[in-house]
């Protein structure tokens, strides 16, 4: 029985939800895994740096992340999955990034960012009218998984992987910000910026299946420059403000929440998306000036 319209929105626009929270320059040395042990004096803790979205070839992930995951007791995530698939969170996602009545994404688009989009969502036989009821921020992110699922590159991600695992071994689960907090992200995306948000999208596309395979594969090896160079230097170029409020500003309210658990005698690995460690905006580059210890797993 095929499942109703409105939900497989919800699932998709989910899914979309998820890449971002895929969703900086003096970057540590090049490292041969993306895990790293912090520590300062006793104490220590792991942080993984994640990639939101994988496809079966990216599995088995690097040795270090299942090293860090059996030597900790508490796995800290962005956002504690089991919120997310909540069926009033997918409610409160779609409400929320949706524009009012009488509004529509093609309002702050130019004619020819318009014809791109309507062009694109032909090749891919997908309808544009319910597709544009959605603000910015979620529509960029609704091209750029329908992308990925084409190529077959939008499976289950390092931190879908072991939200499943920490259930499944009943660890506990922790998590650096609520799913609300991210839905105000998605929310306010590209506000104000709408044509040059879906235009940058939709450039990007045509080289989406290089820049993922650049992109993990500096993941894979821990290169944060290479990261750096790859996925966050291009998006700050054109979107500053976005790039500070969802990378640097969130770096700065988890750094402080990352520095309590030193404080405990648990040893809890966190996962954040790898962007959110590189540079010296970076969480690891902000802790080695603190004076903790970095060493790669």
């Amino acid at each position: 029985m095929p499942q109703p319209k409105d939900d497989r929105m919800k699932k998709s626009l989910l899914a979309c939800f998820s890449l971002l929270l895929l969703l900086v320059c003096v970057p540590l040395a090049r490292a041969d895994s993306p895990v790293w042990k912090v520590a300062k004096g006793d104490a220590h803790l792991f942080i993984g740096g994640t990639v939101h979205v994988l496809s079966q070839d990216d599995y088995p992930l690097p040795e270090a992340f299942e090293k860090a995951y059996q030597a900790s007791t508490i796995i800290v995530f962005e956002a504690d999955f089991r919120e997310l698939q909540t069926p009033e969170f997918q409610q409160a996602l779609v409400e929320q990034a949706r524009y009012p009545e009488g509004r529509d994404l093609t309002m702050f688009l130019t004619d020819g960012t318009q014809a791109h989009l309507v062009q694109f969502l032909d090749s891919r036989q997908l309808p544009m009218d319910n597709l544009v009821k959605f603000k910015a921020g979620m529509v960029s992110m609704t091209l750029t998984i329908v992308e990925l699922q084409r190529l077959g590159l939008a499976g289950a991600g390092v931190d879908q992987f072991f939200s499943q695992r920490a259930v499944n071994d009943r660890k506990e689960i922790g998590a650096l910000e609520t799913a609300q907090e991210q839905l105000m992200f998605i929310a306010t995306m590209g506000e104000g910026k709408e044509d040059e948000l879906i235009a940058y999208t939709l450039r990007q596309i045509e080289d989406l299946p290089a820049m993922m395979q650049a992109m993990k594969a500096a993941w894979r090896a821990g290169d944060n420059a290479k990261m750096e160079a790859v996925a966050l230097r291009p998006m700050e170029e054109d979107f500053p403000v976005m790039t500070d409020r969802f990378v640097e500003d969130r770096n700065n309210v988890w750094l402080p929440k990352i520095e309590a658990m030193f404080e405990t005698e648990a040893v809890e690995l966190v996962l954040v998306g790898a962007l959110h460690l590189v540079g010296e905006e970076g969480l690891l580059e902000q802790l080695k000036v603190k004076g903790y210890e970095i060493d790669n797993l």
